[in-house]
């Protein structure tokens, strides 16, 4: 296994755990704004770092036209207020009908 997944894998579990956490030592209490707005923002950094990581590749040295035309699609999706789970279908459809076409 390498690094990548074993560090994907420490995030998920630090991830679950903060999550479970917070129902078992508040109770019925609710979660402090501030934490709340810290946990939330797990899942979307760790997005972040695969994208960049799958798309640059070690050193920066594999970084793919295709790849950034697709997060690039999906962007705009999001923006035009698209869902999340849509724009990444369009930034997988936009990055695979480039790679067929060149």
């Amino acid at each position: 296994m390498s690094s990548l997944w074993i560090a994907i894998v420490l995030v998920a579990l630090v991830s679950f755990t903060l999550k479970a956490a917070g129902p078992a030592l508040l109770g019925n209490r609710p979660l402090p704004a501030r934490a709340a707005a810290v946990i939330a923002l797990f899942a979307p950094a760790l997005l972040a770092g695969l994208i960049v990581t799958d798309f640059a590749g070690p050193g920066w040295s594999e970084a793919d036209w295709t790849i950034a035309a697709g997060l690039s699609s999906a962007v705009v999706a999001y923006l035009c207020r698209a869902p999340a789970l849509v724009s990444v279908a369009v930034a997988v459809a936009v990055t695979a009908l480039l790679r067929v076409v060149v």
